[in-house]
């Protein structure tokens, strides 16, 4: 009787792969384009909506940016009801640290927690991993600015830029090729939306279906983050998209 190695999560293929952890990736890669980017100034993050019902009230609801932390966000790619549990568990973890150290959890110790959390659902029968990859950007005064990546497997990485979702291949190469080590904020949100408009399946894309979030240094010196206005979002794909039509022609 053949066995169904795709079935379990905890067992090996002939081939020595988990297809539960694979399957859990290929919906990620479904998932709308999510971006990340380092800068000097601070840290970009931007994702493709795809729930835009002009019905929905998004000051009660976000689909893809998460504050985590007043120095730590998230974008996410995947299965959003997946997303607000991890996202939960940031939380509370970030809180708890707080309330024990008396200071904010460092970025790097919250992801390992996480990503703990996301492992352990590959080891144990009658679970399935999370369906969904986080991009956190956060700050603290050791590293200053980071960008982190985590996958269904609970693994993780550090990135100075980096995509997921649809394309993810297409941004990539992109970053690679455009990235600089002295990229400013103003730098960095053009090549975010540059990226994004060589994703999207749309030629008309908007503030409706894009958002845009930064992490960067307020007066005090403290990370805060705040989102893209619709009017910001508009001016900056009206920016990037003249660049996008020469290099198509």
């Amino acid at each position: 009787m053949a066995r169904r190695y795709d079935s379990r999560t905890t067992t090996f293929s002939p081939e020595g792969r988990l297809f539960q952890v694979e399957y859990a990736m290929e919906a990620i890669n479904n998932a709308g384009s999510t971006i990340g980017v380092l800068t000097t100034e601070g840290v970009i993050l931007a994702g493709e909506k795809k729930i835009t019902s002009k019905l929905l009230d998004n000051a009660q609801c976000s689909e893809k940016l998460y504050r985590v932390d007043d120095h730590i966000v998230c974008a996410v790619a995947g299965i959003t009801s997946d997303a607000n549990i991890l996202i939960n568990k940031l939380r509370l973890g970030a809180q708890q640290y707080t309330f024990t150290y008396g200071e904010p959890i460092p970025i790097e110790q919250m992801i390992v927690q996480i990503c703990d959390i996301k492992q352990g659902y590959t080891q144990y029968g009658g679970l399935r991993p999370f369906g969904v990859s986080f991009l956190f950007a956060g700050h603290d005064d050791h590293f200053g600015f980071q960008l982190y990546h985590t996958d269904p497997s609970g693994n993780y990485s550090g990135w100075k830029a980096t995509a997921i979702g649809t394309s993810n291949q297409t941004a990539t190469t992109m970053l690679r090729q455009q990235w600089k080590e002295d990229m400013n904020m103003a730098d960095g949100l053009m090549l975010t939306a540059k990226c994004l408009l060589k994703t999207l399946d749309t030629a008309n894309p908007s503030s409706d279906t894009l958002e845009f979030g930064v992490l960067s240094k307020g007066p005090d010196g403290k990370a805060t983050y705040r989102n893209l206005t619709a009017d910001e979002v508009t001016k900056l794909l009206k920016a990037a998209q003249p660049e996008e039509g020469a290099k198509a022609a």
